[in-house]
């Protein structure tokens, strides 16, 4: 999860004085949304290829008043990265280390193959989104829930702050559903949401079943 084992060097940092038509052609071969200027081995900042696509003809130093100020730090972890690539419309992000030099880059793609390796994602099971007094909730007691109706839990994190209250999701294994529920009812949690994948599959074994009786007619 350490941003420095995922750092990529293929998609290149740009010197001030490139020309604003080739930086905003790499970036459009590459399919990335923003290029990123250095001067010297060091990060100056990034400009959106839509940006560029609208700029005059001329060097990247003349749009220096527009460069954005992002980056991660090369010793920190990729979950960082996600509120940098929803902050600024991004699927890249520069990586640069204490000194502000230039790195590397990290993009969307790479996290999200980090992720679909997680069981958060990867495991078929329950969605459960439970909901409770923000002074009232436990991670410990939310975990003893599941498990102690045998249940497995392949992910947990705090997905939403809605006043006084707090929302957790759950991915679980699909296993005494209903229990689970009931039990966290019981200790004063309600249930938002509870999306389980088996009943995707009954539904359509169900209306295949239909199908077939139908042909036989």
């Amino acid at each position: 999860m350490f941003i420095k084992d995922y750092i990529s060097k293929d998609y290149p940092a740009f010197n001030a004085s490139d020309s604003i038509e080739v930086a905003n052609e790499v970036a459009k071969e590459f399919g990335y949304s923003h290029v990123f200027i250095k001067k010297k081995g060091f990060y100056l900042g990034a400009l959106s290829q839509q940006f560029l696509e609208e700029s005059a003809e001329g060097t990247l130093a003349t749009l220096e008043h527009h460069y954005e100020k992002f980056a991660l730090l090369d010793d920190g972890n990729i979950l960082d990265s996600i509120k940098l690539f929803h902050t600024f419309n991004s699927n890249v992000v520069p990586i640069i280390n204490k000194l502000e030099k230039y790195q590397g880059y990290l993009s969307c793609d790479d996290v999200f193959c980090e992720f679909a390796k997680y069981p958060l994602f990867s495991e078929n099971g329950a969605l459960l989104i439970v909901q409770i007094n923000n002074r009232s909730y436990s991670m410990t007691d939310v975990c003893r829930i599941v498990e102690s109706n045998n249940g497995k839990i392949y992910g947990c994190y705090i997905s939403a702050f809605i006043e006084d209250d707090v929302q957790i999701t759950l991915k679980i294994s699909s296993e005494n559903l209903s229990s689970i529920d009931e039990t966290f009812e019981r200790y004063g949690y309600n249930v938002v949401l509870k999306y389980y994948d088996d009943e995707k599959e009954e539904l359509l074994k169900d209306r295949f079943g239909f199908f077939q009786k139908y042909m036989e007619f």
